[in-house]
């Protein structure tokens, strides 16, 4: 789903969760991990509901934040979470943190630098609108003339500006670092559609849905969000695709797409 490099290091946000006696021992095998037991993660956080903030502004919660917390009882390690801008978080792998969980769609261009765990969760893009809208769209032609807001470097972004490139759309576009920005402008009627990642567009619809309503999804094409890590650390890799799996067999991805996105 993101994309780009240049890392902006923000703020190692938190000690999440310690090791209380997962189903898996810890690996015989080295893993490479930049500190022995711990699993350190980039995370953009204000993203929701994959990556957020706790009312008290300093608890990291969401859909990836539970996942990594399972990971982390998978693999029987500690987890930190470091919360880096969007903007150049790939940069940061085998740096900064050990692998990046942070809705991460797996592409051919990204897996040239960098490794990819099995997908846990596929997505789709889609457009959003106030509830009150009476608007059609049942394509992305159709929101030509239209105010966008997408968030700077994701899918939605790229989609968009090819479409523009292309000549398909005329349109204006307000690429916002934060894609709650965007949110925000719709808000205020400053915008007249949001084009974002289906599983943030379900979670905004679920939690205020007398503010927004999705108006088009396109599910031509899924894409897939994986564990981003280190090119060639196949220890690590291994150790975590034996976890989704083990994760997957549990139901614990259905429960937390229940929990987050109103299943």
């Amino acid at each position: 789903m993101k994309k780009r490099i240049l890392t902006v290091l923000i703020s190692i946000v938190t000690l999440v969760s310690m090791y209380a006696g997962g189903s898996q021992e810890k690996e015989a095998s080295p893993l490479n991990l930049m500190q022995e037991g711990t699993l350190t993660i980039g995370v953009e956080i204000g993203y929701p509901p994959f990556e957020d903030f706790a009312n008290d502004g300093v608890t990291p919660v969401g859909y990836d934040i539970d996942f990594a917390k399972a990971l982390g009882e998978k693999l029987g390690l500690e987890i930190v979470f470091i919360n880096t801008a969007w903007d150049g978080i790939f940069q940061g792998i085998g740096v900064n943190y050990d692998v990046v969980i942070s809705a991460v769609t797996i592409t051919e261009e990204r897996k040239e630098t960098m490794d990819f765990s099995t997908p846990y969760i596929d997505n789709y893009q889609a457009v959003v609108v106030r509830a009150d809208s009476d608007r059609k769209v049942t394509k992305f032609q159709d929101l030509d003339g239209l105010a966008l807001a997408v968030q700077k470097e994701t899918t939605s972004d790229i989609l968009i500006s090819d479409y523009i490139s292309t000549g398909s759309l005329n349109c204006t576009v307000a690429q916002n670092e934060k894609v709650i920005t965007c949110f925000t402008q719709l808000d205020n009627k400053e915008i007249d559609a949001v084009v974002v990642d289906s599983t943030v567009a379900d979670g905004q619809v679920g939690k205020y849905p007398g503010k927004y309503k999705i108006a088009y999804l396109d599910k031509s094409e899924a894409e897939q969000f994986g564990v981003a890590l280190t090119k060639g650390n196949t220890a690590l890799q291994s150790a975590i695709n034996k976890a989704i799996d083990d994760l997957k067999k549990e139901g614990f991805f259905q429960e937390n797409t229940e929990y987050w996105f109103g299943g």
